[in-house]
């Protein structure tokens, strides 16, 4: 069994949890059905996906390749309440249910126990662990009643699932959810994704930019992250949108959520050129819809980057402690901007264990990720902004 867990207690908990589930199941697995899934039939569909904001939008795809593969089926999506508002007005899309799971929210328990006896009323035809994760196979599959489970075992588990996806090597994610949508015999060749953002939406977001000056291109900028390792320096930061601003005479919309306000103030106050701040003010779906206009995206490693992504919105990178091969945006479109540091492979974001502490972002100058924007900039045609 292969497993891909960077912390070394949570695959040690895997391992033991999988040697005892494969023992006790053993029995049951005689039963268990074989075969590849038969699509007559399918006509209630959950797919489960409770992680962060990024990790939904890499999922979107898969729900056109299901409703395309089959079209009479109903399709749930089961995820943690902040990122069900990417899906909301998914056309391939029929239901969302939330739920913040306890083991990875650190929600109360209580709160599970009704959740969980109040869902596994329902029955569903297929079910789709994206994750593959160990705790959503436990808590929320394994309760849940289904004629096929699905998923990939390499974060354990597998003894729950009826039928486990091949793993096919290491990828971005967004291509494993292909693969899951490929096993049940989807075309992947093309798919949508995208937040689906309505005419009023779209309308709003307009209105905003222009109530705030902003009536032609912009440059939308992203300099907070979930994770502080992830986080570009913001004096670094505020001399990139200052060089950007002069050379490009283009507009900056600096953005992030509440909790980023901090880091936020910290660029803006050190920039000569000030900003227009939209940061704490919008919604995840406003969010989207400001992306949506922007000409180009500057950001660190997270959740609006894969939004800008999502919406073929052309994005610079600043990446750092993490698997770019893993969760860099998807598409052509985009600069990444990273240093070889082989410690990034393993890092678990919450430490930094280098003898140079955060040397895979101290490492990124401004003039590295200044020449990505003049090379992204350069190949926009035609150019929103002044040569």
């Amino acid at each position: 069994m292969f497993y891909k867990i960077i912390n070394r207690k949570k695959k040690a908990f895997t391992m033991a949890a999988d040697l005892a589930g494969y023992l006790l199941w053993a029995p049951f697995r005689l039963f268990r059905r074989g075969g590849p899934v038969e699509g007559e039939g399918i006509r209630e569909i959950l797919v489960i996906r409770t992680a962060y904001l990024g990790d939904v939008v890499m999922t979107i795809p898969v729900l056109c390749l299901l409703k395309k593969r089959f079209p009479e089926a109903r399709v749930s999506f089961l995820t943690s309440k902040s990122a069900a508002e990417v899906l909301r007005n998914n056309p391939y899309l029929d239901e969302i249910i939330t739920y913040d799971p306890f083991w990875f929210y650190g929600t109360k328990k209580s709160g599970y126990f009704r959740f969980i006896r109040d869902f596994r009323k329902r029955r569903y035809d297929l079910l789709i662990e994206a994750r593959s994760d160990i705790r959503d196979l436990l808590f929320l599959v394994f309760p849940l009643r289904a004629r096929y489970k699905i998923g990939f075992t390499f974060g354990g588990g597998g003894f729950l699932l009826t039928h486990a996806v091949p793993y096919t090597g290491v990828k971005h994610k967004l291509e494993y959810h292909l693969d899951i949508a490929g096993y049940l015999g989807c075309d992947t060749n093309s798919f949508e994704t995208g937040v689906y953002l309505t005419g009023a939406e779209k309308s709003s977001v307009r209105k905003i930019l222009g109530e705030n000056g902003i009536r032609g291109p912009f440059i939308a900028v992203h300099p907070g992250a979930r994770h502080a390792l992830r986080r570009w320096r913001a004096d670094r930061y505020a001399k990139l949108y200052d060089m950007v601003a002069e050379r490009y005479g283009a507009a900056i919309v600096v953005l992030g959520a509440p909790d980023e306000m901090d880091v936020v103030r910290e660029v803006v106050e050190k920039m000569a050129n000030k900003p227009v701040s939209l940061a704490g003010r919008l919604s995840i779906r406003e969010l989207a819809g400001v992306i949506s206009e922007s000409s180009l995206f500057i950001c660190n490693n997270s959740g609006p980057m894969h939004i800008a992504a999502a919406m073929r919105v052309p994005t610079v990178v600043i990446h750092g402690p993490s698997k770019t091969y893993w969760d860099a945006p998807y598409g052509n479109l985009h600069r990444i901007i990273e240093k070889p540091f082989p410690c990034r492979d393993l890092c678990d974001e919450n430490s930094c264990n280098n003898a140079r502490y955060h040397a895979c972002m101290e490492d990124i100058s401004v003039d590295d990720v200044f020449h990505a924007v003049e090379d992204i900039i350069k190949d926009l045609k035609p150019s929103p902004f002044k040569a």
